[in-house]
């Protein structure tokens, strides 16, 4: 009378399932602004003069874990009295957020899946749990439950967030990182399109060619932002070792005590990914805003900026025309772009692959310019949040302009990333024998469309012996693996010389001194046994060309005991003309008539 029916069972534990996922998203919301504000709490119990009591530090810290969601805050406490607003987004603090929002998404989708793909007894034990857009709906509600909660708290302290800005960007960036963490425990699938999406979309989409060619130019233009961010941060290394006296005074002046340079110095810390992205913002050629009448550019610096006192801020070139080091910061975008035509050109052409295997010139070109897309895209987008308002006045536009940024780093890429990836796909197809083509089969005969055919079969197969793919950031490892290396054997590997009980072949017979190829074959029938072809000379010398050509492989047998042995095998083969018939047992069954 009382035991549920299967649909009740269902309905259940799927609920239980939403509301795991709902909690997993508070939570990691809630680890977020924990260490956050225990953070600032500990620098508030330092410090000998606190502006406020706890109750403002627990605000102040609310407001500034909002902040690393890209929400606009304000400062209302000022000296002209007007609220100032605070727009720019320390990038370090973005990770942490970004992380935890993505950990909990990726875990309930997990943990839904296992539910899924689970032993089921019967229909009242299935344990049936909502979908990866369930989940994801239940992670993003929770974590934003606990936004909407901090933004209420802060109110009223010396740092509140703007409520504008809690739909977009804080709602997109939740969303986004909880989106991610979905798609990594659905094993990161490229594909299918979606259904409201072009046929012709959908069909390319669906290619493991077109598959490949994008993760391809996807790896190239993460390779190439990579490169420009590293890029930046050299230069704003480099400015800042010559301007190290201004730095040093601009940070022991803005604090006297030892709690106040401790936060000093971890707000530097939070914004070094933001001088970073100055810095290539400065290498394309746009530059950044110091102020609203005040440029920065390898040209020079134009106008009369408005400086804050901070040590970051030492490393802005000094007013007047760019001199021959300020020009040399366009080194950046070339090296940017030899990246995404190296990384491009890699899979276009392997080292490791025949010249059938290759891209054409044309699909060379095509993935290229998606990539130099792809850096552009992503240029823009950190440009956008690195930098923002810091106040009124002068200081509302502040730092690089994204829809300036993004177009150079475009063209840069472009430029000089396509001429470059069909440089180097030349290099690599080139024909003379180098170490690297010798080992590789040709197979210049072999048709595209049958190259094409054998790379998606073996897009699965491609890893070391071991059973390991083969990533790009290793690409000796599958060379390793074959070659035996260590000692270890995949199970489609070939076996190591170590392991193998024959002997590794030697040169090739024609790098060997003396060697002399075989003369033409004797035109006698072979049945003649008599002729010169058997004799115990012809036999010996053919023995020892047998030996010199092999390399090693054959044992050391002497010519006459092979002579001999041969002899015996012809007298026995001329007393018996039929070599299948067998000597009759007289213990055995007679002849079948």
């Amino acid at each position: 009378m009382t035991q549920r029916t299967p649909k009740v069972t269902v309905r259940r534990n799927r609920t239980l399932a939403l509301v795991s996922a709902l909690v997993k998203g508070v939570v990691a919301a809630g680890l977020g602004l924990g260490s956050l504000t225990v953070l600032v709490m500990v620098v508030w119990i330092s410090s000998p003069y606190p502006d406020s009591g706890p109750g403002g530090a627990l605000r102040a810290a609310a407001g500034v874990w909002l902040l690393a969601h890209g929400a606009g805050l304000v400062r209302p406490d000022t000296l002209s009295g007007v609220p100032a607003p605070v727009g720019m987004v320390p990038l370090l603090l973005v990770l942490g957020p970004v992380w935890l929002a993505h950990r909990a998404a990726r875990d309930a989708a997990e943990s839904q899946e296992e539910l899924r793909e689970g032993p089921r007894e019967g229909a009242r034990d299935g344990a049936a749990g909502p979908s990866r857009a369930g989940a994801f709906c239940a992670v993003t509600a929770g974590y934003l439950l606990v936004v909407a909660g901090a933004a209420a708290y802060a109110r009223g302290g010396p740092l509140y967030a703007d409520p504008d800005t809690l739909a977009f960007p804080v709602a997109l960036v939740v969303a986004g990182a909880a989106a991610a963490g979905v798609w990594t425990a659905a094993g990161r699938p490229f594909g299918p399109a979606p259904s409201w999406s072009p046929l012709a979309v959908q069909e390319a989409v669906a290619r493991t060619l077109f598959r490949r060619r994008a993760e391809a130019a996807f790896r190239s233009a993460a390779a190439g932002l990579t490169m420009l961010l590293g890029g930046g941060a050299l230069l704003v290394a480099v400015a800042l070792g010559r301007n190290a006296g201004a730095a040093q005074d601009a940070f022991l002046g803005l604090a006297g005590d030892w709690s106040g340079r401790i936060a000093v110095l971890l707000l530097a810390a939070a914004l070094v990914p933001n001088a970073a992205l100055w810095g290539a913002a400065y290498g394309l050629g746009p530059g950044f805003s110091l102020g609203t009448g005040a440029t920065a550019t390898p040209l020079g610096l134009d106008g009369t900026p408005a400086l804050p006192r901070f040590p970051l801020l030492a490393a802005v070139p000094d007013q007047g025309a760019g001199a021959l080091p300020n020009w040399a910061a366009l080194a950046v975008p070339v090296a940017a772009a030899l990246a995404v035509a190296w990384f491009a050109v890699r899979r276009a052409a392997p080292a490791d692959a025949p010249r059938a295997r290759a891209w054409s010139p044309r699909e060379t070109v095509l993935v290229t310019l998606l990539a130099a897309l792809g850096c552009g895209a992503g240029t823009a987008l950190l440009t956008a949040v690195a930098g923002g308002p810091i106040g009124t006045g002068a200081l509302s536009e502040f730092g690089p302009v994204w829809w300036l940024t993004g177009p150079a780093a475009l063209v840069w890429t472009a430029v000089i990333g396509v001429p470059a990836a069909l440089l180097m796909r030349l290099w690599r197809l080139r024909t003379p024998g180098w170490a690297w083509r010798r080992d590789v089969p040709e197979a210049d005969g072999l048709p595209v469309a049958e190259a094409d055919a054998d790379e998606e079969e073996e897009e699965e197969g491609e890893g070391d012996g071991a059973g390991r793919p083969r990533r790009w950031w290793a690409p000796w490892r599958g060379r390793r693996a074959a070659a035996g290396e260590g000692g270890r054997e995949g199970p489609g590997a070939p076996a190591s010389p170590a392991a193998s009980s024959v002997p590794s072949p030697g040169p090739a017979p024609e790098a060997a001194s003396g060697f002399e190829p075989y003369d033409f074959l004797p035109t006698d029938p072979w049945h003649e046994k008599g002729g010169p072809w058997h004799g115990k000379e012809t036999r010996e010398a053919r023995w020892a060309s047998l030996k010199q050509g092999s390399g090693g492989l054959m044992a050391d047998f002497p010519a006459e005991r092979t002579a001999d042995r041969a002899g015996r095998t012809d007298r026995a083969d001329r007393a018996d003309p039929v070599p299948d018939r067998r000597a009759a047992d007289p213990d055995g069954p007679g002849a079948t008539p």
